[in-house]
């Protein structure tokens, strides 16, 4: 006990003699006079600009754009020119179980700030999807009413339109990938959309407003759930507007037309009522489905081919739900089932998919408070990221051993 307390006095002591130390260095500096200017670290006489340079955003700071994009508020400024846009979707009141996803589109930026537009080349893709001669943007939110869901889904529907509608940035847009000319009505060129959402129901409006660009299309559906299930009357579905929930758009959009007869699940394991839950999924909504157990039977590669196989030539829009991924490593979502596939598998089938029609995405049902340490964020940032590196390529990237030498840059 002595020795603790002779420690403890001998370290104030100390303390002490340097604090009078550092004192008379400034007593003894002339009056009125600075700090010594050889000290690199010494900011008088000069500004931040002078001494620094820039304002760069790091990882951690800076406006919540996706992946430090350029943000504009498209809806309400035409002037930004973009060929693909991100804008988000803050829409969770159609959802049968937990809700939270309206908080999707901001917990996906957030996700995404490791990422940025001047450090975007990966090994996986073997390019950088914002060097690629199109323009990319974040659009923002749509401003939604959280109390009319038919109020909310005309919303979404005219936001997505005014986007689509806008003439891409690109100058030349012929013969360049992903061109979506010769699937258009009007034979015009139109731009790309990667949405954040949001609850599932938000694909319903955008469907709708596809639809009067390209007619029926194709969709390829990442998710553990079918969403393709009749509503039913009852209890809970006493008028026409709650017949569209999170888990019924696909038979609305089918009986609005909006649908190919070319489409398909990837990831499915929910619980059915039956068997016939299947047949109306196949044979009137008109989907074939690759179930998460395939993945083990078949293998990655067959699970790709059979989507493309599937889907063919024609335009094609690709959904993603955060619940395909196993909510072990993806638990921040509103109906959560055991036993799916890991991030790396539904990456890898993504890759696999490039070059493809496209004319548009999303990835939706991502609830941050539900989540730890922001993971399933930055999951669904990173597949936001495919997106876009799917939307600029003409095929599949090849495997790193066939792939030309590339300089490695520094990930840390």
């Amino acid at each position: 006990m002595k020795l603790l307390f002779a420690n403890v006095v001998l370290i104030a002591v100390q303390a002490l003699r340097s604090d009078a130390h550092r004192q008379s260095m400034f007593n003894d500096a002339p009056s009125g006079s600075a700090p010594s200017s050889s000290s690199p670290l010494d900011p008088s006489g000069e500004t931040w600009s002078e001494k620094y340079g820039g304002q760069p955003d790091l990882g951690f700071t800076g406006p919540l754009a996706f992946s430090h994009l350029p943000y504009a508020r498209c809806l309400e400024d035409a002037s930004p020119a973009f060929d693909i846009a991100l804008l988000g979707m803050p829409f969770d009141t159609a959802v049968t179980y937990r809700p939270g996803a309206r908080f999707g589109p901001t917990g996906i930026r957030i996700g995404s700030r490791r990422i940025h537009r001047e450090r975007a080349w990966s090994l996986s893709w073997g390019l950088d999807p914002y060097k690629q001669g199109l323009e990319v943007i974040d659009c923002g939110d749509v401003p939604l009413s959280p109390f009319d869901n038919a109020l909310a889904l005309d919303q979404m529907q005219v936001a997505y339109s005014t986007l689509l509608q806008r003439d891409v940035a690109r100058p030349n847009p012929e013969g360049m990938v992903g061109s979506t000319r010769p699937f258009a009505k009007d034979n015009k060129e139109h731009p790309k959309i990667v949405t954040l959402g949001g609850d599932h129901t938000i694909v319903l409006p955008i469907l709708r407003s596809l639809n009067k660009v390209y007619g029926p299309i194709s969709v390829i559906h990442f998710d553990a759930h079918l969403d393709s299930w009749e509503p039913r009357r009852g209890a809970n579905q006493l008028t026409v507007q709650s017949r569209i929930t999170h888990g019924s758009f696909f038979y609305i959009a089918r009986e609005e037309g909006l649908l190919s007869n070319t489409n398909v699940h990837a990831g499915i394991r929910c619980k059915m009522s039956s068997e016939d839950d299947l047949v109306t999924d196949g044979e009137f909504v008109g989907f074939e489905f690759v179930s998460t157990d395939d993945i083990d039977d078949v293998g990655i590669n067959e699970v790709i081919r059979r989507i493309r196989a599937r889907v063919g030539d024609g335009p094609v829009y690709l959904s993603l739900d955060i619940d395909v991924i196993d909510p072990g490593l993806a638990p921040a979502t509103g109906t959560p089932e055991a036993g799916g596939w890991t991030t790396r598998e539904v990456k890898r089938i993504i890759r696999g998919l490039a070059g493809l029609n496209f004319v548009g995405a999303d990835v939706v049902e991502v609830a941050p408070a539900y989540d730890h340490a922001d993971i399933t964020s930055i999951a669904a940032a990173d597949i936001v990221h495919d997106f876009l590196s799917l939307l600029v390529s003409a095929q599949p990237p090849k495997p790193r051993g066939e792939r030309k030498p590339q300089r490695a840059q520094d990930e840390l």
